[in-house]
């Protein structure tokens, strides 16, 4: 088992959300589960140009540092995905990444993943928003939500020894997703909508997502 946590903070080793998304990957490898960290900040990643070749051919036209990263993703069985708030949102580098991601949201291609989302903020309650959003992304992408942690500087240290130990226990929860293949009966309805409207989508652009159309193709549109 797999588990690829991503970093979105561009402060490095004194980043607070990055101790979040160790804390849930302390407690997946506890659990059994081999865990990776990403930080985001240290990748070239470049922006979107909407240029649609990943729709006809799969392919981002880009080489740079999102190519190796997808593929973890991909591959993982399992993502915790971390982000401050930054002005109500994720990161620039969070969003950057999202942004290229395109082909795997027509394609539903986090299908049977499973992901904790973390964050941080200045204002009180405001990493809610952030954990709101990324909730919503990765549920459009396919993934199960196991859940989520966050935690405000002015709720003071007692707050953020708590969302620590909230965080590592989610880690072992996210394993035991994995291991029994936990279904969600309201996230599996929104994945079904999902499944089905970007399957009309695709039907519509078929002249043009050649290879978006011939991977649902494969699949029987199932």
């Amino acid at each position: 088992m797999k588990i690829l946590g991503i970093n979105a903070s561009p402060r490095g080793s004194k980043s607070q959300t990055r101790k979040l998304v160790r804390a849930v990957l302390d407690g997946a490898e506890s659990q059994g589960a081999t865990v990776e960290l990403v930080d985001l900040s240290r990748l070239k990643i470049e922006y979107c140009i909407a240029c649609g070749l990943c729709y006809e051919t799969g392919k981002c036209p880009k080489r740079d540092d999102f190519q190796t990263l997808y593929k973890e993703i991909l591959s993982a069985d399992g993502l915790v995905m971390g982000s401050p708030n930054y002005f109500h949102c994720v990161t620039a580098q969070m969003k950057t990444m999202i942004d290229r991601m395109p082909d795997a949201v027509h394609c539903q291609l986090l299908t049977g993943k499973y992901t904790v989302n973390v964050a941080t903020s200045g204002g009180a309650g405001h990493y809610k928003q952030v954990i709101n959003y990324m909730d919503e992304i990765m549920l459009n992408f396919g993934s199960f939500i196991t859940g989520g942690a966050g935690v405000s500087a002015r709720q003071g240290e007692k707050a953020w020894a708590s969302v620590g130990t909230k965080a590592f226990e989610l880690g072992e929860t996210l394993t035991n997703d994995i291991r029994k293949k936990k279904k969600y009966v309201n996230q599996a309805k929104i994945f079904r909508d999902n499944r089905k409207y970007f399957q009309n989508l695709v039907k519509r652009f078929k002249n043009v997502w050649t290879h978006e159309y011939e991977y649902w193709e494969k699949l029987d549109w199932k």
